[in-house]
């Protein structure tokens, strides 16, 4: 499994994979059809120019095909100084001190083959190796036990659940976190 940069080269692999088998996505926005697919890459690609989010394909080896997508997001920087007033962007680092990992979503043939958990541990690794952040979240849809589950092992720590957590569909989403620094 690699990730790599999400780009437009993606798109086919993309399309075939949300097609597999829509029923599986009962708790994940998947984009469907070549349109949809385009503009969720066109939009995560414009997040990443903001400095908002890093977005990868899910490249599974086993098959050369992209399987899926998953990325950094939320990305916060605490260097700099303040913006001022609230709400106003000034100055930042270039490098995040926290983020979120999500917009996590896999090909049917690739959901159970280990590759979601090697995922995670590639963004995890690059956020705390490269970035050096303070704290990585991760959540998931409080009625999808079997990716809470999943979370939890990899060492996330459950931190609550929020209520009404989503745009558009309501929904509660329990939070998860990794630290740098677990004494924290």
């Amino acid at each position: 499994m690699r990730l790599e940069p999400l780009s437009l080269a993606a798109v086919d692999d993309l399309v075939a994979a949300a097609s597999e088998d829509r029923t599986i996505y009962a708790f994940t926005r998947v984009p469907q059809g070549r349109d949809e697919v385009v503009s969720y890459v066109e939009a995560a690609m414009a997040e990443q120019a903001e400095g908002r989010s890093l977005p990868f394909a899910i490249r599974w080896l086993n098959t050369d095909r992209v399987v899926g997508a998953t990325r950094l997001m939320h990305l916060e920087y605490w260097q700099g100084p303040m913006p001022w007033p609230p709400g106003t962007r000034g100055a930042v680092g270039d490098i995040p001190s926290v983020a979120d990992i999500g917009y996590t979503w896999l090909g049917a043939s690739a959901q159970g083959t280990g590759v979601n958990r090697e995922s995670k541990y590639l963004l995890l690794s690059h956020a705390f190796e490269d970035w050096n952040v303070h704290r990585i979240t991760l959540k998931a849809d409080v009625r999808n036990s079997r990716s809470r589950a999943a979370i939890e092992a990899l060492g996330a720590h459950f931190d609550g659940v929020r209520r009404a957590d989503s745009r558009g569909r309501r929904r509660h989403g329990p939070r998860y976190r990794v630290l740098l620094d677990p004494e924290l």
